[in-house]
């Protein structure tokens, strides 16, 4: 095989191989459509800051770090996203925390408040509402999705992973092989 056969032949092959991977592994939409997906999502860009700042109440926005232009933003491209590949979340949970009421009402445009995944950054307790969540979510199946709106503390407690401030980490039903955590299947930053 002469020099130029080889490159044209090495690019087809290799020019193959992302297809093969990507038929092999599902992409984040397809695994929406298909349904049974339990949703992670961080709430949206905040103002700066970690936490919320000393005496904030859960139900005074005013006390709380809150959604900056951004994060508002941001909440608006996941609806935009959602719409466009026609894809149904049947049910959205979220934390007290106005930062992830707000990115869930404008990411789904619904929401119910659900105490187990409220943030026990400072206060709350971490094995408890991880084993509800995980307890809740282990009948959940396809074809309807599950969307939760909730803090970097508890998908880490439940995936053992670090999310960014607007991502969303789909899992499904039936946890990792420790029986302490959700597997993430795929992730989707926006």
């Amino acid at each position: 095989m002469n020099r130029r056969d080889f490159t044209q032949a090495t690019a087809l092959t290799l020019g193959a191989l992302p297809a093969l991977a990507l038929a092999q592994e599902p992409g984040f939409w397809t695994l929406l459509r298909e349904g049974g997906c339990v949703l992670l999502m961080r709430h949206a860009q905040t103002v700066p800051g970690v936490g919320d700042p000393p005496n904030f109440e859960i139900g005074n926005c005013s006390t709380q770090r809150n959604l900056s232009d951004a994060g508002r933003e941001q909440a608006r491209k996941v609806h935009a996203a959602f719409l466009r590949e026609r894809v149904k979340v049947d049910q959205v949970r979220s934390s007290a925390w106005c930062r992830c009421v707000d990115t869930a009402m404008l990411a789904f445009k619904q929401n119910t408040v659900w105490p187990p995944i409220n943030s026990f950054f400072e206060t709350g307790d971490r094995d408890t509402q991880t084993r509800a969540v995980l307890d809740a979510v282990q009948g959940w199946q396809a074809p309807r999705n599950l969307a939760l709106v909730t803090h970097q503390v508890n998908i880490t407690a439940l995936t053992g992973q670090n999310p960014a401030m607007g991502e969303i980490f789909l899992t499904r039903p039936g946890r990792d092989g420790s029986g302490t955590q959700l597997r993430v299947i795929a992730r989707q930053t926006f």
